[in-house]
């Protein structure tokens, strides 16, 4: 078992927590498998956290918090998006765990309502702070679209997006965020 150390002991739990979420959703892992492998008891995890559903809301907060795909300029937004998605979805890049616990947790409906909280808190209002005038659809689409074409392109492996040069699938795609996230 791990020394106390209450602030690491969160941190190994949280770590574990993500890892077995993004690997298999929020309904294919359980709260002993995330405490075996965090080296703590799933009564503790559950003393930290009160439940599963408590424990996957701060993974997801914890997972939504960091800038992955989005840029802080909004003179240069859409091309800065198309750019990072081309390039964070090209073969051999990192995986992406936020989109991963999504879509492996998101057939559940109460993890899909945590993700859709924390995809609102933390994504959506990062775009609607960077474009104040911008309709709350257009953020919303153009983290649709996003999604889409991660999905399509990594998981899937589109023939289409595979063979399409970087250039040309960031040229594209500049173009749909431009009249997604004009005001």
């Amino acid at each position: 078992m791990r020394p106390r150390n209450a602030a690491a002991t969160r941190e190994a739990i949280l770590a574990s927590a993500l890892e077995a979420f993004t690997r298999a959703g929020y309904d294919g892992v359980g709260v002993r498998e995330i405490a075996e492998s965090a080296g703590v008891t799933a009564m503790l995890v559950n003393r930290y956290f009160g439940s599963k559903e408590g424990l996957f809301a701060e993974v997801v907060d914890a997972a939504m918090t960091e800038r992955t795909v989005l840029t802080g300029d909004p003179a240069t937004l859409a091309a800065d998006l198309a750019a990072s998605l081309v390039r964070r979805t090209a073969p051999g890049a990192e995986r992406l765990d936020p989109f991963l616990l999504v879509l492996r947790s998101a057939a559940n409906p109460r993890a899909a309502e945590i993700l859709r909280a924390g995809i609102e808190r933390h994504v959506e209002r990062h775009l609607t702070e960077l474009l104040p005038e911008q309709e709350a659809a257009g953020p919303a689409l153009a983290l649709s679209v996003i999604a889409g074409f991660w999905l399509m392109r990594t998981l899937i492996g589109s023939t289409a997006l595979a063979e399409a040069g970087e250039a040309v699938l960031r040229r594209k795609l500049e173009q749909v965020f431009a009249v997604l996230l004009a005001e």
